[in-house]
């Protein structure tokens, strides 16, 4: 009888997890957390849903700790964003293997990273691992929208079932080459999403008389290109500080002009990657006005995605805007405001980070870093003080290759990648709990 091994598992279960269809929205993230549940449940693994509603349940498993350790969760979410098929070359949901790579919605953002985690729950538990603190694993819903039935709810609902003291998430691992030196990002902190509405107000009217209405929509268009335009003030970020100062080995940057000038004589590629993470940005995204060819619209809707800094607050940026907008016929509406959170980058959870990437791959270094979206890590800084870094390695696929396929058509992951994740978690796990 063959021997199954960790690689052929995490493949196979990835390959089944992708399979399940949880497109968000709907979510329908159930049918993926009760097949995790069946697989940990093989391996002697204790597994509890929790769902706001039925068809969006959370997943978490627990190996108990023994002793006075702390706790560990490895975090992820199983739903995943639209896939039109017309654009792939395979069927999204299929979970084909081909060539060493697993291609399906979601491979890289980021059942990968769950089916990996349950893997290495999964392989310790049948190993007889005691943690001398618990090793928490959660396959949670809703990242990708947010609407309160995940991450959030969960911390707010049942903080017993996922508090922790660290947090091993997305956002962090890509492997890349700086003046012929590789580093692997560890994500340490995010910045916050924080989108606004701008309503530009007129008059309506028939549009076949367009000088006796007050076109709401041609009032919006400089006020978008103001927003466009604008390049908000640079602040220099203690993590930008500390990569630059890891990879160039030279005293601190003075200003966040500096640092960026410094990235990009290393690398246009690293300047492009440190410079959304020294400003607040502005991105005009959508915009609805009339509904009808022949009105002229009283009100234009301009939707702007916006993403802050650490400590930078949405008061802050809608002094800016309207100081960037001046006056006029409009109101401002935050949507939402969420993440801007960040941990330190001394911890055991490091320790843990550097001594995997120098056994993996010795002369390389981890770096910290700041991720220019946000990930579901934010809750837990903010309930439990968890110290959360996004970190899951890659180093078989190049990381623009892989940055273009996350949210995009012929999304897959190498499975050596899989593979390296696996053992990223297990040991992970092992140096933080012993056993």
């Amino acid at each position: 009888m063959a021997t199954v091994t960790v690689r052929d598992e995490v493949t196979e279960l990835l390959r089944e997890l992708i399979r399940v269809d949880t497109t968000n929205p709907p979510g329908n993230e159930t049918r993926a957390a009760e097949l995790l549940r069946d697989y940990l449940g093989d391996h002697g693994v204790a597994c509890e849903l929790y769902a706001r509603v039925p068809e969006r349940a959370n997943l978490v498993a627990r190996i108990p700790g023994g002793g006075d350790g702390p706790s560990v969760l490895l975090l992820s979410h199983t739903d995943v964003v639209l896939a039109d098929p017309a654009e792939w070359q395979l069927d999204p949901f299929a979970g084909e293997l081909r060539d060493g790579e697993v291609w399906g919605r979601g491979a890289l953002d980021m059942k990968g990273q769950v089916a990996a985690a349950a893997v290495a729950v999964a392989s310790l538990a049948r190993e007889g691992f005691e943690p001398s603190g618990d090793l928490i694993f959660a396959a949670t819903a809703d990242e990708e929208v947010g609407a309160g039935f995940g991450a959030q709810w969960l911390c707010e609902a049942h903080p017993d079932a996922v508090r922790a003291d660290y947090c091993i998430n997305e956002g962090g691992g890509d492997r890349f080459v700086l003046a012929g030196s590789p580093y692997y990002a560890c994500s340490t902190a995010e910045k916050m999403s924080a989108p606004f509405l701008l309503r530009v107000t007129g008059r309506s009217g028939h549009a076949s008389m367009p000088n006796i209405a007050d076109n709401a929509l041609v009032k919006a268009a400089p006020l978008i290109e103001k927003l466009g335009a604008h390049r908000a003030e640079r602040r220099l970020i203690p993590e930008v500080q500390a990569v630059l100062r890891i990879v160039t080995g030279e005293e601190e940057a003075t200003s966040a002009d500096d640092a960026l000038a410094r990235a990009r004589a290393i690398s246009p590629v690293f300047g492009d990657l440190i410079e959304p993470l020294l400003a607040m940005t502005l991105t005009p995204t959508m915009a609805t006005a009339s509904q009808k060819r022949n009105v002229v619209p009283a009100l234009c809707d301009v939707t702007v995605d916006s993403r802050l800094l650490p400590g930078h607050t949405p008061d802050e940026q809608q002094a800016i805007v309207r100081e960037v907008l001046g006056e006029g016929d409009y109101e401002l509406e935050v949507l939402e405001a969420h993440g801007g959170t960040r941990s330190p980058f001394e911890s055991p959870l490091w320790d843990a980070v550097e001594a995997f990437v120098a056994h993996v791959e010795p002369g390389a270094r981890a770096v910290p870093m700041c991720v220019a979206g946000f990930t579901d890590s934010h809750w837990f800084r903010e309930a439990f003080g968890t110290v959360a870094y996004g970190f899951f390695p890659a180093r078989a696929m190049d990381v623009e290759v892989m940055a273009r396929l996350v949210h995009s058509a012929d999304e897959r992951v190498a499975v050596d990648d899989l593979e390296l994740g696996v053992d990223w978690l297990r040991f992970a796990a092992q140096h933080m709990l012993g056993g």
